[in-house]
C-alpha cells in the first residue's frame, strides 16, 4: 500500500492514463515476489541480482511494453529492446517530454522499473532484518522520485502525504509490536509467569503515545505548511533537464500586423483544410505590456512545455474534435498558426526530423524554436468552443493570474470609467467597452487612398487614439485600447492576433481556405468562470472611415531677422541639501537593510522544521542534565551516591535494558551483568558500594562520592561503547529513564498518602517524615525510611507479587 503510494505521484506525468499503474502497480507485486524468494531460499546480494534481471526482462512486455509486445502480453524484439535500452535512457526521455507523456514503452520504464527496484529493496530489507525501520527507506525514495520526474501540477498531495506518514507509522508501529511480543516468548519460555495488567497497561500506554505523536504532527504540520508554501509555482526537475523556451528573446507577434497588412497583404500565408465557418486560426494571445508593446508575458516561459505525446494534448477538454490540416506556404516564424483547443498535434517537415514543439494549454499557443517554414504540414484535431448565451449573460469574471500591466496612460483609466459607467453585469461591463469603440472609433490601415493612421500599439499610440478628436486606427490599436480598459477595470482580459476570413467572404465555410496578410485580425478574450476565454471585437467596421483632415490656410513667412545672443547668466547656488546625490540613490535602489530583511526572513522560515524537531530534543537533554545535577550534588553523601547508581540504572533504561521495578541493587547488577557482559565486574563493583554506603554507619567521605562518581561514568562510557551510534543517538534521546523515573515519583507519593492516612502521622500531626527508596539511595537518618520499604517488600512477598 505504501508502495503505491508514492507511485500515484506519476499520475500528472502519464495524464492519468491507466497503462502507468499497470506497469506500476505490476512491477510492486513483480518485486515483492522476488524479494519472498529471496528471503525464503535465503539468496545472496548476486543471485537476487541476476533473478531480478530476469524477472524484469521476462514480465516488462506484458507490464510495460504492450504497444510492442507480441499480441500485447509475449515478449518481442522490439519490447526486449525497449526494455534493455529503457534502464538508462527512459529517465531522460521522461524529461524531455511535455505531460502527457504517453504510454510507449520509452516512457513507462519509469513507473515499471520504480516500482520493481524500490519493492525488492523493501521486502527484503522488511523480511530479512529484524529491525523493519530500514524497510521504508526505499518507499520514500519511490515516493520522492515520483515527485522527481513529475510536474509542476500536484496530484492530491494532502491525501497522499497523510496516507503515506499515518501508513508508515502503523505499519511500523505493528512490526514493533511483533518484535516486543516475540523478546517476551522468549522471556516466557524460561520464566513463564506473566503480568498480564501491566501487559495491558502498557499496550494502551503505547497506543496512547502514538495517537499524541500523530496528533503533535498534524498540528504542527498545519502550523507550518502556510509559511513554507508561500510559493506559487513550482520548480520540477524536467525544467532544468530543458528549460523552457526563452520568450525574452522573442518579439511581439503583434509588431508585425503592419507589415501583413501592407507588404504581404496577397501573399498566401497557410491553407487550412476543415476550418469551420467563421473558424479563427490563432498565432499568439498576449497578456504583458510594458508601454512599447503587448507581447507574451516573458515569466510564463515554464507553461510552454515540449510535447509529448502529439495524441494527447488536452486529454480533460472532452468533446468531440474537428480535424483540420495546415500547409504552410508563406508564413515563417516561431509560433505555430493553430486553433482553440488543440486535442492532438501532429507536426511534419518536408526533410529531417521534426522538431521539438512546445504547447502552452492555457492560451492555446504553439511554438516551434527552428522556425515554422515552408513545406511544413500538420495535422490538428481541435474542439471549438461554445458559449451559452444565457450562461454568459449570468457569469461572473474568471480568476486567472495575469502580469502586472506597466507605463498604461492616464487617459485609458479615465476613460475606461466613462465608458463603462453604471453597468450592472460583468457581461455588460465588456460589451459597453467594445461597443463604444466599434462606434465611436474609425478605422484606417494607413494605406495609401486611405486617411493616414500610425501604426505601433505604444502608450504614445493608445493616448493618441483616446483623446484625439477622432480615434483613427485598425485592430492593432483598438484591441490594444480595449485590453487595457478592461485590464484597468479588473477584468481579465488578453490581446490575441490571428487569421479569419469576414464573414461576407465567399470562401468563409469552404472545406479549403487560403488564408493570406490581408486577413490578419487582432481581437480582445475575456475569461469567464466557468466558461473559459471569450472573444470580443472592439474594431470598428471597416466602413466607418474618418473625416479627411481639413485644409490649412497657407501663411506667408515673415523675414527673419538676426538677434543678438543673450547676455550669459551666472549659475544659481543651489543649497547642499537639494543637490542631487547618486551615492544615496544608489543606496537606496541597493538598501542593504531590506536585502538582509528579506534573507533573514527566508532563513527564519526554513528553520521552523528544523526548530520544531530540534525543541524536543532539546527539552530532553535539558531534563537529564538536570537530573544528573541533582542526583551528584543535591543531599546528603549516601543519598548521592545512591543517585549514581541511579544514573547507571538511567543509562542501562534508555539503551533498552529491561529490569525488574523493585528488585535490589545485586539483582539489578546480575540484570545489567547480562545485557552489557564487558562491565560485569565494574557494575558489580557499584552496587556493593552503594549498598555499603547507604546501609552502613556513618556517612561516606566527599572524596569516596566523588570517586564513585568517577567510576559511574566510567561505567555509563562503557555501556555506550559496547552499542553502536545509532543506538547510543537513541538512548541519548530516549525518555524512557524520565518516565520510570516519573513512575517511581508517583507511586512513593502514593505510598507516602497511604502510610499517612493509616498511622495517622504526618507533618500536620507532627509524626516523624522518613521515607525514600533502598535502592534509589533513600536517606540514612533514620532507620524508620529502611524498615519501611523492608515491611512494603515483604507485605509484596506475602501478597504473591514476587
Amino acid at each position: 500500500m505504501l508502495l503505491g503510494v508514492g507511485l500515484l505521484g506519476f499520475g500528472p506525468t502519464f495524464g492519468q492514463d491507466g497503462r502507468y499503474l499497470i506497469a506500476g502497480f505490476g512491477g510492486i507485486l513483480l518485486g515483492l515476489l522476488v524479494a519472498a524468494a529471496g528471503a525464503r531460499w535465503r539468496l545472496g546480494l548476486l543471485t537476487m541480482a541476476g533473478l531480478s534481471f530476469v524477472a524484469y526482462m521476462l514480465f516488462g512486455s506484458a507490464l510495460a511494453a504492450p504497444g510492442e509486445a507480441a499480441l500485447g502480453v509475449f515478449p518481442s524484439l522490439a519490447s526486449l529492446r525497449g526494455l534493455l535500452l529503457g534502464i538508462m535512457l527512459s529517465w531522460k526521455q521522461l524529461l524531455t517530454l511535455a505531460a502527457p507523456v504517453g504510454t510507449s514503452v520509452d516512457v513507462l520504464v519509469v513507473p515499471y522499473l520504480a516500482s520493481f527496484i524500490a519493492a525488492v529493496v523493501a521486502g527484503s530489507l522488511a523480511w530479512r532484518l529484524r529491525r523493519a525501520y530500514w524497510a521504508v527507506i526505499p518507499v520514500l525514495a519511490l515516493f520522492v522520485t515520483a515527485i522527481i520526474f513529475g510536474t509542476a501540477q500536484l496530484f492530491l498531495p494532502e491525501l497522499r502525504g497523510s496516507l503515506l506518514a499515518v501508513g508508515a507509522i502503523a505499519w511500523l508501529a505493528y512490526r514493533r509490536e511483533m518484535e516486543r511480543r516475540e523478546s517476551a516468548g522468549a522471556i516466557s519460555a524460561n520464566q513463564p509467569v506473566q503480568d498480564r495488567a501491566a501487559a495491558r497497561t502498557s499496550l494502551l500506554r503505547r497506543i496512547g503515545t502514538a495517537a499524541g505523536v500523530v496528533l503533535v504532527a498534524g498540528a504542527v504540520t498545519m502550523a507550518a505548511a502556510p509559511a513554507l508554501t508561500t510559493s506559487a509555482t513550482r520548480s520540477v526537475l524536467r525544467d532544468s533537464v530543458i528549460p523552457p523556451p526563452d520568450l525574452h528573446n522573442l518579439p511581439s507577434p503583434l509588431t508585425k500586423f503592419r507589415d501583413y497588412v501592407k507588404n504581404e497583404k496577397d501573399t498566401v500565408l497557410f491553407t487550412v483544410d476543415g476550418l469551420p465557418k467563421n473558424g479563427r486560426v490563432r498565432i499568439a494571445a498576449m497578456d504583458s505590456y510594458d508601454g512599447v508593446v503587448f507581447n507574451v508575458d516573458p515569466n510564463s516561459s515554464a507553461s510552454f512545455s515540449p510535447i509529448g505525446d502529439p495524441k494527447a494534448l488536452n486529454p480533460g477538454s472532452g468533446g468531440a474534435g474537428t480535424a483540420v490540416g495546415v500547409s504552410v506556404d508563406g508564413y515563417s516564424g516561431v509560433w505555430i498558426p493553430s486553433m482553440a483547443t488543440e486535442q492532438s498535434l501532429s507536426y511534419s517537415t518536408p526533410g529531417g526530423p521534426t522538431p521539438t514543439l512546445y504547447l502552452n494549454k492555457d492560451s492555446n499557443s504553439a511554438l516551434n524554436l527552428a522556425g515554422v517554414a515552408k513545406g511544413d504540414s500538420y495535422t490538428m484535431d481541435v474542439q471549438v468552443p461554445q458559449v451559452d448565451a444565457n450562461k454568459l449573460a449570468s457569469a461572473d469574471f474568471g480568476s486567472v493570474a495575469l502580469p502586472k500591466l506597466e507605463n498604461v496612460p492616464q487617459v485609458v483609466t479615465t476613460k475606461a470609467n466613462d465608458i463603462v459607467g453604471e453597468a450592472g453585469t460583468p457581461l455588460k461591463k465588456v460589451q459597453a467597452l467594445e461597443g463604444a469603440l466599434q462606434r465611436e472609433g474609425k478605422f484606417s490601415n494607413g494605406l495609401e487612398g486611405q486617411v493616414p493612421s500610425m501604426s505601433g500599439h505604444s502608450a504614445a499610440r493608445i493616448t493618441k487614439l483616446l483623446s484625439g478628436k477622432e480615434m483613427v486606427g485598425d485592430d492593432e490599436q483598438y484591441a490594444t485600447a480595449m485590453a487595457l480598459m478592461a485590464r484597468q477595470l479588473g477584468i481579465p482580459a488578453r490581446v490575441v492576433m490571428g487569421f479569419y476570413l469576414d464573414e461576407k467572404d465567399p470562401a468563409n465555410g469552404a472545406s479549403k481556405v487560403q488564408l493570406k496578410g490581408s486577413d490578419v485580425h487582432a481581437w480582445v478574450e475575456v475569461n469567464f468562470a466557468g466558461i473559459g476565454w471569450v472573444p470580443f471585437n472592439p474594431t470598428p467596421d471597416k466602413d466607418h472611415i474618418p473625416n479627411p483632415p481639413e485644409p490649412q490656410n497657407a501663411s506667408k513667412p515673415k523675414p527673419q531677422v538676426l538677434q543678438p545672443p543673450p547676455p550669459p547668466q551666472e549659475p544659481a547656488d543651489l543649497p547642499p541639501d537639494t543637490a542631487p546625490d547618486a551615492l544615496n540613490t544608489d543606496g537606496k535602489k541597493n538598501n542593504p537593510a531590506g536585502i538582509l530583511g528579506a534573507i533573514l526572513l527566508i532563513a527564519g522560515v526554513a528553520a521552523i522544521p528544523v526548530v520544531v524537531i530540534a525543541l524536543p530534543l532539546l527539552l530532553i537533554l535539558l531534563l537529564k542534565g538536570r537530573r544528573r545535577k541533582r542526583r551528584q550534588g543535591e543531599g546528603l553523601p549516601a543519598q548521592r551516591v545512591g543517585g549514581g547508581w541511579s544514573e547507571v540504572v538511567s543509562m542501562a533504561t534508555d539503551l533498552g535494558t529491561t529490569m525488574e521495578r523493585n528488585g535490589t541493587r545485586r539483582e539489578t547488577a546480575m540484570a545489567l551483568n547480562g545485557a552489557f557482559p564487558e562491565n560485569r565486574a565494574g557494575t558489580e563493583v557499584l552496587a556493593a558500594r552503594a549498598d555499603a554506603a547507604i546501609f552502613g554507619p556513618g556517612q561516606p567521605s566527599e572524596e569516596e562520592v566523588e570517586q564513585y562518581w568517577q567510576h559511574v561514568d566510567a561505567s555509563v562510557k562503557g555501556m555506550n561503547g559496547s552499542v553502536g551510534f545509532w543506538k547510543r543517538q537513541r538512548a541519548k534521546f530516549s525518555v524512557r529513564s524520565l518516565l520510570v523515573d516519573a513512575r517511581a515519583k508517583a507511586a512513593r507519593a502514593s505510598t507516602a498518602k497511604a502510610g499517612q492516612a493509616t498511622s495517622g502521622q504526618g507533618p500536620a500531626a507532627g509524626g516523624p517524615v522518613t521515607g525514600g527508596s533502598v535502592s534509589g539511595g533513600a536517606g540514612r537518618g533514620g532507620r524508620p525510611g529502611l524498615w519501611s520499604g523492608l515491611a512494603g517488600k515483604l507485605g509484596n512477598f506475602r501478597k504473591g507479587e514476587r
